[in-house]
């Protein structure tokens, strides 16, 4: 397997208003990745401002002192490059990536929507997006089958009152009760210098990059005493398995079966990745070994496992499966809850092991191919470790799994007492 070591360079700055800036050089063609992390995502947001993280990520688009709406967007895309942005409940983060010769514009309007968006921010925009993100909720989580699984989940997996319990789309009785004052309020708190990271990867020297940011952002005041998010390292088990069965319209019974597992960036975390990709990645796994292609409980292409990296809390290890025509929901609950149990008395062959690592590394690598990928997981890792140079830790983390550690974390997270069951159950039709 390859080296695991971060193979380009990585140079870091610190602005006087407390902005982190990490370029990582890369000639090999001419263009630029421009990530800006923010340190804010729905475990930040307090009670009665739920979804407003998400709501900004869409109003960082609507224009700000010296962009009018949406022209972001459109100088962007006129100067070849491409761009998004997406929030969790760790962060925010806005990328573009553009030809080396448009960095400066690049940065110019990220700073400007970070010094500049709250002046620009009118009641019309606000309430024109609010009724964006109500339609997103209906498109990608409410009109369609099992759309609301994760909305679902969390509250099953965090108590009330724990950073995770809510998920980044928010209470839309949240995002109507709040005034234009609210929103200015938070955008202030958090869309600042010191609670971000500006990276940099591709065709551009890192004094070039540090110049430019100190010309763009530098002026911007840093905020200060920016509140921290409520700690969710510490979930209370109850004990006793939580269980929820939803019947809706959808085609056939849907099962996902999770356990809180140990954060995203730390060893046990890494133990949990390398068993849910040999647990439920691809047609060697064992999921679908098993309920797929030996018991026929599942549809091939409808089962799996899988890691959800929140970096703040026990993350989730989530176990799913759709059953075939004449498989009950029971029956397939009690084959995922088999599968997963046999984790942890069914020791992981060296095939498995080494099978699950390959598709880890060639996923690493594959993120790693590019300016864009690279450039997020630097700020990742300089947001919520302090050292964008840990990206390599990740693969080297995986690498080091042994068939032991995931039996230990089977016996220790992945038991039947802390488990949640999902089910979904189609309605029955005359």
């Amino acid at each position: 397997m390859p080296d695991s070591g971060y193979p380009w360079p990585i140079e870091t700055t610190r602005l006087d208003n407390g902005l982190r800036v990490v370029v990582s050089e890369d000639r090999t063609a001419p263009a630029v990745a421009v990530n800006l992390w923010y340190d804010v995502g729905s475990r930040h947001e307090p009670a009665g401002q739920t979804g407003f993280a998400h709501l900004f990520e869409h109003l960082m688009f609507e224009g700000s002192v010296n962009v009018a709406k949406t022209e972001h967007m459109k100088l962007i895309q006129g100067s070849g490059g491409s761009l998004n942005a997406t929030t969790n409940p760790d962060r925010t983060n806005y990328f573009e990536t553009v030809p080396a010769e448009h960095l400066e514009l690049a940065l110019w309007l990220e700073a400007d929507r970070m010094g500049g968006l709250v002046p620009a921010l009118t009641q019309e925009t606000l309430d024109n997006q609010r009724d964006v993100v109500k339609n997103e909720r209906r498109q990608r989580y409410e009109n369609v089958p099992y759309g609301d699984a994760w909305l679902r989940l969390l509250p099953l997996l965090y108590p009330p009152g724990h950073p995770y319990h809510h998920a980044t789309i928010g209470s839309m009785a949240d995002l109507n009760a709040a005034d234009l004052a609210t929103f200015q309020a938070f955008h202030r708190t958090y869309y600042a210098p010191d609670n971000a990271v500006l990276t940099v990867v591709g065709d551009a020297t890192a004094a070039e990059v540090f110049a430019l940011a100190q010309r763009y952002f530098g002026a911007i005041p840093a905020r200060g005493d920016i509140p921290a998010a409520p700690d969710g390292h510490t979930v209370t088990g109850t004990d006793r398995p939580a269980v929820e069965t939803v019947t809706a319209e959808v085609p056939a019974a849907r099962v996902y079966v999770a356990h809180r597992t140990h954060p995203f960036g730390s060893t046990g975390y890494d133990v949990a990745t390398v068993a849910a990709t040999v647990l439920g990645s691809g047609r060697g796994s064992r999921l679908y070994q098993r309920l797929a292609d030996g018991e026929r409980l599942a549809q091939p292409d409808l089962v799996g496992a899988y890691g959800v990296d929140l970096a703040h809390a026990p993350a989730p290890l989530i176990a799913t499966a759709t059953a075939r025509p004449g498989v009950s929901a029971q029956q397939l609950a009690e084959g995922v809850a088999e599968v997963v149990d046999e984790l942890a008395t069914v020791p992981v062959t060296s095939t498995e092991l080494d099978r699950a690592k390959a598709l880890l590394s060639t996923a690493w690598w594959r993120q790693m191919a590019t300016v864009d990928g690279r450039a997020d997981a630097l700020g990742r890792y300089a947001t919520q470790f302090g050292d964008p140079a840990k990206t390599a830790d990740r693969l080297s983390g995986w690498l080091s799994v042994t068939a032991g550690q995931i039996a230990e974390l089977a016996a220790d997270v992945l038991t039947p007492a802390d488990r949640v069951t999902l089910t979904y159950l189609p309605e029955e039709t005359s």
